[in-house]
């Protein structure tokens, strides 16, 4: 059996025992709310399961994961994806009518609660549905599914329901109604995590839940304790925990609640002196007095007009202040345009090619080809994607061809070497700089062992052909690119491995290219997603963020918008315009305003000639001071728990 079967096995097991307690307590005249609740976690938990499965068998559809079944016994999966969902449906969609219909019997029906101990509340009855719909909302309100930009209306009252949820009804149940949503909207908004490796959305669920278990406690309990400022304590508790799971090896800064709001160019502008936090404390301040607005009208929270006049003194400052920044940027634009040396012409080249392939020679013609269509127009950079060309340049540039004339199939060391050797000649002959994602290596010696470290990398040549810099990829994905844990947990290391993950090791140096006309850095992939790592490459002296991605393997547009909309708060929080060039997309400028000013399209073979105007050596209070923002959300949570038990001790 594979590990999925084992869990489905637990999971009709957990289904059983839970129907014979129910029978037995019932037969002893009780246990209505204990079955309901019951009902409920059995209901969430078939949920997870029936979404993980369906997302997933997006993967019976490709080649490469056909042939590792092939070669591996640690995953199964039927012939195409159509077979594989329907074979969840039938799996999963009997116990989750199970549950529902059990979920009816014992909590929605009023003249059968009503006979126990004491009567449901309406919140109390319909808890479950309001975390499930904040979830959904939540997941709705960024690029989905549903429509690739997104709908960022929603994101002002998708925490509406859950927050009135949590209003009415015990911790413990807060706890659990608050992290279902968190996992149903992880879900829902990251499906396309199932095919970027065979393992990223079961750990990805598995640290979202982890996570919000403790957030949901002591949130929670700090807005209890914060009596009439409660109605403060989400909005300020929230950005703290987006600013943490953020951090360290498990960041993963998607879905971050102001995000949402990659269009609306007012009210983004404040990312420039609190960073993206900023934006999403407005947002959740907004959800927050809607629901304690409702919960006050329920009876649960004190009544008043303070969260109101607040709200309307944020968002009046907020909208005013952008306002005017863009209306600055406007004044400024016509005494600068046209100035020597102010604006600098690269070509973003998106070869529409997945690097898991081993058509290396196709690829680089396609690269070629796109290239040749931009020339003309002068650019004074040309920028290839991430790993655009696959074969190491470092390593097999120091090889002869020759030397493996008896393998010349795709793949082999020959046309590695050949291939390495015929860009080395292009790269010479197109007569600009030339910038593309690489694999590099590097031999150390460690224990008097010679050892070879990989990277990500990305590697920019002069006109001339010489390899003037290379960067090396810091933040890595963890467990699917990075694991740091080889010695202390070799077992899961190992689980890694059979699962075909290729691990790197991370850089240590954050590279600032100089090009004779201006200076760049390139976030690698999802490093254009973390706040305080551009930051970092901007401190350190980058007039431009040019980030090199590789969205192929998703095949959606929902996460090329999804990542696209990350890096454009990047821009707006440093002022500095930011390019990319993706695989497959978004391939496009931001201005420093956040405004996407170019862009090419989804998923084809493409190319874009843009002028990138170069700002001043000016720094941002974000760049200059960092994280700040959640730091005094911090303060401002504790204050309201201090302010909360001071003020009840003396009532």
């Amino acid at each position: 059996m594979t590990t999925g079967e084992y869990l489905y096995a637990c999971l009709l097991l957990l289904h059983a025992l839970a129907a014979l307690s129910v029978a037995v307590r019932m037969r002893r005249g009780r246990g209505a709310p204990e079955a309901a609740f019951a009902s409920e976690l059995l209901f969430a938990l078939s949920a997870v399961f029936f979404l993980f499965s369906y997302i997933y068998a997006t993967n019976a559809n490709m080649d490469y994961v056909q042939r590792f079944m092939a070669t591996h016994g640690n995953l199964r999966l039927a012939p195409d994806s159509t077979k594989e969902r329907f074979a969840a449906c039938l799996r999963y969609l009997p116990l989750l009518a199970a549950d529902a219909i059990a979920i009816w019997y014992f909590r929605l029906r009023r003249s059968f609660v009503s006979a126990g101990a004491r009567p449901l509340s309406t919140v109390e009855a319909w808890a479950l549905p309001g975390a499930a719909v904040s979830g959904v909302l939540y997941a709705l309100s960024f690029p989905s599914f549903l429509r690739a930009a997104g709908m960022p209306i929603l994101s002002w009252v998708c925490l509406v329901p859950l927050l009135v949820v949590l209003n009415g009804v015990s911790l413990p149940r807060g706890v659990f109604y608050g992290t279902f949503t968190g996992i149903i909207m992880t879900m829902i908004a990251s499906f396309w995590l199932g095919t970027f490796n065979l393992l990223t959305l079961q750990f990805v669920t598995v640290v979202t839940l982890l996570e919000y278990l403790p957030f949901m406690a002591l949130a929670i309990a700090a807005q209890r304790w914060s009596r009439g400022a409660g109605f403060l304590v989400f909005p300020a508790a929230w950005t703290v925990f987006d600013w943490l799971r953020s951090q360290g090896f498990l960041g993963y800064p998607w879905g971050i609640l102001g995000t949402s709001q990659y269009t609306n160019i007012p009210a983004i502008q404040i990312a420039s002196l609190t960073g993206i936090w900023g934006v999403t404390f407005v947002v959740t301040l907004a959800n927050s007095v809607i629901a304690w607005y409702i919960s006050g009208r329920l009876g649960a929270v004190p009544r008043g007009k303070a969260p109101a006049i607040l709200l309307a003194a944020v968002l009046a400052v907020v909208f005013g202040w952008g306002g005017l920044r863009i209306r600055m940027d406007a004044s400024l634009r016509p005494r600068t345009a046209g100035e020597p040396g102010r604006s600098v012409r690269v070509a973003l080249v998106q070869q529409d090619a997945d690097p898991r392939k081993d058509n290396y020679r196709d690829v680089f013609d396609t690269l070629k080809r796109l290239t040749a269509r931009a020339l003309p127009g002068k650019p004074d950079l040309v920028a290839w994607s991430e790993t655009a060309f696959v074969p190491n340049i470092r390593r097999w540039s120091k090889e002869d061809p020759a030397k493996y004339a008896n393998t010349r199939s795709a793949g082999t060391p020959y046309e590695l070497a050949a291939l390495v050797r015929d860009f080395l000649a292009y790269q010479k002959s197109i007569g600009t700089w030339l910038l593309t994602g690489n694999d590099d290596y590097e031999l150390v010696i460690r224990d008097g062992v010679q050892e070879r470290l990989d990277y990500n990398g990305s590697v920019l040549f002069s006109p001339s052909g010489e390899r003037v810099e290379t960067y090396h990829k810091i933040h890595l994905v963890p467990f699917t690119e990075y694991f740091p844990f080889k010695e202390q947990l070799p077992w899961l290391y190992q689980f890694l491995l059979s699962f075909d993950a290729y691990l790197w090791e991370p850089g240590d140096r954050r590279v600032v290219f100089h090009h004779p006309m201006f200076s760049f850095s390139t976030p690698i992939c999802f490093e254009d997603s973390f706040p305080g790592d551009v930051r970092l490459f901007v401190a350190a002296g980058a007039q431009v963020i040019l980030n090199l991605s590789n969205d192929y393997w998703s095949q959606t547009d929902t996460e090329a918008m999804q990542h696209a909309a990350n890096a454009v708060f990047r821009a707006v929080e440093n002022r500095r315009p930011l390019a990319r060039a993706s695989a497959s997309g978004l391939t496009c400028l931001v201005d420093t305003l956040g405004r996407i000013t170019a862009r090419g399209a989804l998923y084809e073979p493409t190319m874009l000639v843009v002028d990138i105007p170069l700002p001043g050596k000016v720094y941002t209070p974000y760049t200059r001071w960092g994280d700040w923002f959640p730091g005094a959300a911090f303060i401002l949570l504790a204050g309201c728990v201090v302010w909360g038990v001071i003020r009840g001790r003396r009532q």
